[in-house]
């Protein structure tokens, strides 16, 4: 007499799949809307400040507006802003 268990196992082996390796042959990599802009800007300290109080966008050197929101450091410096900030610095 078999038991429980048994029938169960034979029923699990005999519905079990078999197992195989699918290799990836597309090797693009997905871009999101708005990767392109990814970069850390200028903006006055005071300005960053205002905006994460009030929730308004700031304006940075090159001129993009945006509500900031992630941390700067983790991206490239824009470089239309460095070049503005270094014209200005002399």
């Amino acid at each position: 007499m078999r038991t429980r268990l048994e029938a169960m196992v034979e029923q699990s082996e005999e519905t079990r799949g078999g197992t195989a390796t699918i290799e990836r042959t597309d090797t693009s990599q997905s871009v999101e809307a708005g990767d392109h802009e990814r970069f850390a800007h200028y903006v006055q300290k005071e300005k960053i400040m205002e905006s994460a109080m009030s929730g308004e966008p700031v304006i940075a050197l090159c001129g993009k507006v945006w509500t900031p929101g992630r941390d700067p450091k983790k991206f490239p410096v824009c470089p239309e802003c460095k070049e503005i900030y270094e014209t200005l610095m002399g």
